[in-house]
């Protein structure tokens, strides 16, 4: 075990029960570190670092917060302020190999400002929240960390029969944790890549030819939030390699979809500077749920019924001129070798000629803005090839691309 488990609490009010915690673990022979966030009045117990030391050393937006912010700050905006100070503290903290864990304790206010901290922590480092809030929608919490949420079941308000048996477990399951830390490192090289039903041919092809040859391979459901943990896990350092065939993410971003990437999707793939060949899969389609919860402004589009709770909606021309710009845009960042496929005959099984979403005027406009967009060089190549995504043809060009990139790199001693 090394480093402290770090343990977080506002404690002008949760003091009592973050020092109760820590007894736990240092009877369980764990070292700790207690934090406060309060960001109003001084804390019940004597913390190991206080508010003002979190903020002192935080540079988010670019700049030194100022301690006076807080002090003039309504309860939002301090909670806000104060989250963003926490995570730069403690991804430092992390960074310099002095934290083996981290709990976090609080309320509704409590949980938002300690886990925007923990999102940014890399996976595998071991995340519990005791929160009065997690037995309800706790995905704009966890979001596609791996933070363990512990429903606290009464209020966090003193030590009684039932918060004592909530906070001790979730101290021993702490100490269990960062006493059996599972290696992360892999004996196979780790690859990551996104699929969606209708772009499965092609992503099974894909990773049993990689699988053959040696590597690991990781897949992602291109749900929106199968994205981002792909590329969480890229920067934690435990993907080394990541073929994008499926970033129909970006379709539900531009038109409303409930898969939507977020705005920084590809962001972390390229400041990694890992191999990475990308393709268009199932960017013909939005994703809704059930017939009755797509738009109104939408009714009258082309839609197919995956299944009762899913309705897929054909993207047209102008979100595809959409999409193409999102993509190449980020993709003109990039700063090392990377390869953007084009399957000119469909991007997924509905995209073909006879099926529902078969629509050349639709794929052109990607494809054309696509290469119109991208600042293409001999390192960052666009290359169409006249074949469906889910052909055998287009695997193995998938494949040859990646090898390619993987072996130069290789070969360069930087993986």
């Amino acid at each position: 075990m090394a480093g402290c488990v770090y343990l977080v609490a506002t404690m002008d009010t949760k003091g009592e029960e973050i020092a109760f915690v820590r007894d736990c673990l240092l009877s369980a022979g764990v070292p700790t570190r207690m934090i406060d966030v309060g960001t109003k009045n001084p804390p019940t117990v004597k913390p190991d670092v206080t508010s003002s030391e979190v903020r002192a050393t935080s540079v988010h937006n670019g700049s030194t917060v100022e301690v006076a912010t807080y002090a003039q700050s309504d309860r939002g905006t301090a909670i806000a302020e104060m989250a963003l100070a926490l995570r730069d503290y403690l991804v430092a903290q992390c960074a310099a190999g002095r934290m083996s864990g981290v709990i976090g304790i609080g309320g509704s206010g409590g949980t938002s400002l300690i886990t925007t901290a923990m999102r940014a922590l890399p996976i595998g480092l071991p995340k519990i929240m005791v929160s009065t809030v997690a037995s309800g929608n706790v995905a704009p919490y966890v979001d596609c960390s791996d933070i363990l949420m512990l429903f606290s079941v009464v209020d966090i308000a003193g030590i009684n029969s039932v918060s004592r048996v909530v906070l001790s477990n979730a101290a021993h399951a702490m100490a269990g944790m960062v006493r059996n830390v599972v290696a992360t490192s892999p004996s196979k090289p780790t690859l990551g890549m996104t699929m969606f039903g209708v772009t499965t041919p092609c992503v099974n092809q894909v990773r049993l030819t990689l699988e053959q040859k040696g590597f690991d391979c990781l897949v992602f459901h291109a749900t929106g939030s199968g994205g981002r943990a792909m590329e969480l896990l890229v920067s934690s350092g435990l993907i080394s390699g990541v073929l994008d065939i499926t970033t129909t993410e970006v379709a539900d971003e531009i038109a409303g979809g409930v898969f939507a990437c977020g705005p920084d999707r590809f962001s972390r793939l390229i400041d990694a500077e890992i191999p990475l060949v990308l393709s268009l899969g199932a960017l013909d389609m939005v994703n809704f749920g059930s017939r009755e919860t797509v738009p109104s402004y939408y009714q009258n589009r082309m839609l197919h019924f995956h299944n009762p709770q899913v309705t897929l909606m054909r993207t047209n021309i102008e979100e595809n001129r959409q999409i193409a710009r999102f993509i190449a845009t980020k993709l003109n960042k990039s700063r090392s070798p990377i390869r953007l496929l084009v399957p000119e005959l469909g991007v997924s099984t509905l995209d073909q000629k006879g099926h529902p979403f078969y629509d050349p005027q639709a794929d052109s406009m990607l494809f054309n803005e696509l290469q119109n967009n991208l600042n293409v060089t001999v390192d960052r190549q666009l290359i169409r090839l006249p074949f469906h995504i889910n052909s055998a043809e287009f695997a193995e060009s998938l494949v040859s691309n990646f090898l390619s990139l993987w072996e130069k790199r290789k070969s360069a001693g930087t993986i």
